[in-house]
């Protein structure tokens, strides 16, 4: 790193160092720890040290496989986006109203979260439902590792709850979808201009401070995959850039989830299988539990979960996933 002089290579040099040191600090660490154990069996043979070297030594005995687990997560298969910032779209499903309402629920829930570690919530569109919520909001997250504890969040959110609006009591499921894409720098894919369609329009919405009422917004269609990208800033030509920016992100997270599904298919997990359609959690309001499906995971803190302490899901269902990478890395070895 001190010799490269180019600003590009040494922030290449700095990110690589970055992912580097904790494999090498973790190494180095595992390694001390057998080199002790051999020093405290030598001292195990002198009488008079004996008692003393045999303690230390059931000591060190029990954090050595702590050590060895470390070390083959940091060696096993990471996902390449793990750093990554993110977009993150949560768009109301079946429901009607409850569900923009429960979409506006949710991106509280995460721009919360966000806030507590530090990262950065900017909106990129929104349209707002007829009784609040969102019927559809899109938002860049950026901060370190975003996208590694955000994944998993991709796929369908069930609420179950009286609504506001039910005189009867009666208590409704709805349900809204998240979709969290990894903002890759330099994303590598082709699109070519017959490819696409550019449309402008005027953006629509019920009216609230996220929503820009000019002509200016941009939408592109990708037309072989159907996927669209749309911005609606203040200025066109920046409109333009961002949508063609997200549509990139969009077609790279097509690819990842084609890779996901299929590295899941062949360990059996649902976690991080990027199949957006599975029903991932449901909101129980009337008993104040939130299910995750995907893990069995039932914690009944569901107040303090749409606050954003989002930490105590969110651990689980890393565990499960680094879990599986051992299983992996374990196969793999034979």
């Amino acid at each position: 790193m001190g010799a490269a002089t180019d600003g590009a290579e040494i922030v290449r040099l700095s990110k690589e160092h970055a992912e580097l040191k904790p494999v090498a600090d973790a190494v180095q660490a595992l390694a001390r720890a057998r080199a002790e154990a051999d020093d405290l069996k030598a001292m195990a043979a002198d009488p008079e040290m004996a008692a003393l070297a045999a303690d230390e030594l059931d000591e060190l005995t029990e954090r050595l496989p702590e050590l060895e687990r470390e070390v083959a997560l940091l060696l096993a298969p990471r996902d390449a986006d793990e750093n990554a910032s993110a977009v993150l779209e949560v768009r109301a499903g079946t429901g009607g109203d409850e569900a923009a309402l429960f979409a506006g629920d949710l991106f509280r829930m995460y721009s919360r979260y966000a806030s507590t570690r530090g990262w950065r919530v900017e909106i990129d569109s929104a349209a707002e439902g007829d009784a609040g919520g969102f019927k559809e909001i899109i938002a860049t997250v950026s901060g370190e590792g975003v996208f590694g504890r955000l994944k998993f969040e991709s796929g369908v959110h069930r609420v179950q709850r009286v609504p506001t609006t039910e005189a009867g009591g009666r208590i409704h499921t709805s349900a809204a979808t998240v979709a969290v894409l990894p903002e890759v720098e330099d994303v590598e894919i082709e699109i070519l201009d017959k490819d696409i369609r550019i449309d402008t329009y005027r953006s629509s919405g019920a009216g609230g401070q996220h929503v820009n009422k000019t002509d200016s917004a941009v939408r592109i269609t990708h037309l072989p995959t159907g996927i669209v990208a749309t911005s609606s800033e203040k200025s066109q030509h920046v409109n333009r850039d961002k949508a063609m920016k997200n549509l990139r992100i969009r077609l790279y997270d097509m690819q990842r989830q084609a890779k996901d599904a299929a590295r899941s298919d062949a360990r059996k997990s649902q976690v991080g299988s990027g199949d957006r359609s599975e029903r991932i959690r449901t909101y129980n309001f009337p008993q104040g539990r939130v299910t995750d499906h995907r893990i069995g995971l039932t914690l009944h803190s569901l107040p303090q979960i749409l606050e954003g302490d989002l930490d105590p899901m969110l651990n689980a269902l890393i565990a499960e996933d680094q879990a599986a990478r051992l299983a992996d890395l374990e196969a793999e070895l034979g």
